[in-house]
């Protein structure tokens, strides 16, 4: 007995498929599948939240010294002639920031290696590829899910059945986030 899906695809195939569908689910929220791709993809988000619920407090606050230019009322740079040449003036700032631990970042490494980039175009700019925004979907995995399911043991998924589709009768699911 396998232990998992062939889905009637080669590894390479059915694992491009998986990493695209869980990409998918992350970044919208819900996709349309078939009940034997959902079950699959299930079996790699759950991990991947719960990772990240896991290593949600693994951070340190760190102060720095560091030099900032100098500007004007304008918000130019200032700058001063020392031995002829035009320098700019830097000042030094102490300045608070969370640094991750060792685990989180392995974590956030490991999550990465699943998951596709993605990027974004605006309805209003479609079909132009300036002005696409990427969208980081390790930072919203570890920023905004790791918080909403931190108090959830488990079952960070749904699977809703909506009927067999018309081309070849398959039940199609909806797979959502909880």
């Amino acid at each position: 007995m396998s232990k998992y899906r062939k889905l009637g695809k080669t590894s390479d195939q059915r694992k491009a498929l998986l990493r695209n569908q869980t990409t998918a689910l992350l970044h919208q929220g819900r996709i349309v599948t078939t009940e034997a791709r959902a079950k699959e993809v299930r079996k790699m988000v759950e991990p991947l939240i719960a990772m990240a619920v896991k290593e949600i407090d693994n951070t340190e606050e760190v102060t720095k010294t560091v030099k900032v230019a100098r500007k004007d009322v304008d918000g130019k740079r200032v700058k001063e002639v020392v031995d002829g040449k035009k320098t700019v003036v830097y000042d030094e700032q102490e300045r608070t920031f969370k640094k991750d631990l060792p685990s989180r970042v392995h974590a956030k490494r490991k999550a990465a290696q699943v998951l596709y980039a993605v990027t974004e175009v605006p309805e209003e700019l479609a079909g132009r590829r300036k002005n696409t925004v990427k969208v980081d979907l390790v930072e919203k995995l570890f920023n905004e899910y790791a918080p909403k399911y931190a108090d959830r043991n488990g079952g960070y998924t749904r699977i809703v059945k909506i009927g067999p589709r018309k081309g070849d009768g398959a039940m199609e699911v909806v797979l959502e986030l909880v």
